[in-house]
């Protein structure tokens, strides 16, 4: 039985505000934990009216607070556009707060455009640092030794679990390299997913944290009672797609019947390739996907985007692909 895991988008949609969707986010947390989900992550976006966790590490605390096992964690923190000394700082106090279930998933895009780049202080160059900061914040989190002047407080001796993410060859090697686990977007980059898999497990070097390969694939997953439901769930997404090439990012949309008369050819194209990893169907549907999935890319563990409007659908889909999964929903 392979884990099953979450990546909580945290959306805005147009009949919700910023406060719904955080509590919406806790509540998913709250069911996957009894559903026996194995973590939920969140992502730091910014400048993205229809995502609301950019705060990522607040973000996490509120989730936690409603939970009580669940594993919580940033799937991820860019860390470029921080401090790691920072990043320590904020995610050792969660350590404290929630021990033994906190996760740090590390990525070095920016998680937004070039104009909030700049408003967030920090340089596109910076990226190129990511290796170096990696490790920093590694020390960080470690005991403190005891001639070192400075020291990340609370979060010296946490020694939280770090991970690389990544939608490119660059992530796997790295993870490779430092010994970490790594954890492969393709629910929205999914042509580097085999490359990039056989080049993390052929050059993985065991370190204190790992002494072999973890790997974990992003995929999305939309279930729902039949087929056709879960396809038109899935519209939402699809037009949030569309909507990202249109250079329109806003607020999470309703599910519509026919999504052809929502995008344009390319639109569709372009889409169809970022997406064309998910998994959509019926249970039965869903099992067989998840199961081929597993087979082709000998997964650790899926951590499951499922992108559905309304909040109750949403559940519903996250409950149906728990049994889909048979990690025990109950």
């Amino acid at each position: 039985m392979t884990p099953l895991s979450i990546l909580e988008l945290v959306r805005v949609t147009e009949e919700t505000d910023a406060r719904g969707a955080l509590d919406s986010a806790r509540d998913v947390a709250a069911h996957a934990e009894r559903w026996g989900y194995n973590r939920i992550w969140v992502a730091e976006h910014h400048n993205m009216p229809g995502i609301a966790s950019a705060a990522t590490s607040i973000v996490l605390a509120h989730i936690a607070a409603g939970t009580k096992t669940i594993r919580i964690g940033a799937g991820g923190i860019m860390l470029p556009n921080h401090a790691p000394y920072v990043i320590a700082e904020q995610f050792g106090t969660l350590a404290r707060l929630f021990p033994g279930r906190i996760d740090l998933g590390l990525g070095r895009a920016p998680g937004t455009d070039q104009i909030t780049l700049r408003a967030l202080r920090r340089s596109p160059d910076n990226a190129e640092n990511f290796p170096q900061d990696v490790l920093e914040l590694q020390a960080f989190l470690a005991p403190a030794g005891p001639s070192q002047r400075i020291v990340a407080v609370p979060a010296a001796g946490t020694e939280v679990p770090l991970w690389i993410l990544g939608s490119s060859n660059f992530g796997a090697m790295l993870a490779a390299e430092l010994g970490l686990p790594y954890a492969f977007a393709s629910h929205f980059a999914p042509d580097l997913l085999l490359p990039a898999l056989e080049i993390y497990r052929s050059r993985f070097k065991p370190s204190e944290q790992l002494d072999r390969p973890y790997a974990m694939v992003g995929v999305n997953v939309i279930a729902a009672e039949t087929d056709d439901e879960a396809r038109r769930l899935a519209t939402t997404q699809q037009m949030s797609f569309a909507d990202i090439f249109r250079g329109a990012r806003g607020l999470s949309k309703p599910p519509i019947d026919d999504i052809e008369t929502y995008w344009s050819p390319m639109e569709r194209a372009q889409a169809r390739q970022m997406l064309a990893r998910s998994i959509v169907g019926s249970p039965d549907t869903v099992r067989a996907g998840m199961q081929a999935l597993v087979k082709e890319t000998g997964a650790d563990e899926l951590i499951l985007v499922s992108d559905v409007y309304d909040h109750a659908a949403r559940l519903r889909s996250i409950e149906l692909i728990a049994r889909a999964g048979g990690i025990g929903a109950g």
